[in-house]
């Protein structure tokens, strides 16, 4: 996946917690010229950014989705995700799961990365 090429990246498990990394990992990319999309669903807005509710909600242009969720609510929404029409995922470290990765095995027309932080994979 090359992530030079991709400029919209949703974040499902943003928050507004700046000792979180779904706020660290937000405003790192932000900071690196990504266009940031939050997903959550328990803010209106984070880092004056509008959030988005759930994933079925995200514009459809989003080229990349980030998790920053325990795995048990990241194959829920990884499911939503790819049957809104997504295909390419990204799994922080600590987001995926055997389930995830097996599950990810059976989506042939979808791109994934596991295990990778993505702030260190954007730093060039």
């Amino acid at each position: 996946m090359d992530l030079r090429q991709i400029k919209r990246i949703a974040i499902i498990g943003a928050t507004t917690n700046p000792e979180k990394f779904g706020n660290i990992v937000l405003k790192d990319l932000l900071k690196k010229g990504y266009d940031v999309l939050p997903v959550s669903p328990k803010y209106e807005s984070i880092e004056g950014l509008k959030v988005y509710k759930s994933v079925e909600e995200l514009p459809h242009d989003t080229e990349l989705i980030v998790f920053i969720v325990p795995p048990e609510i990241g194959i829920g929404e990884l499911k939503k995700a790819y049957g809104t029409g997504f295909r390419k995922f990204w799994f922080q470290p600590g987001a995926e799961s055997p389930e995830i990765v097996e599950y990810a095995k059976t989506l042939n027309d979808a791109e994934f990365s596991f295990i990778k932080c993505i702030m260190v994979q954007t730093n060039w």
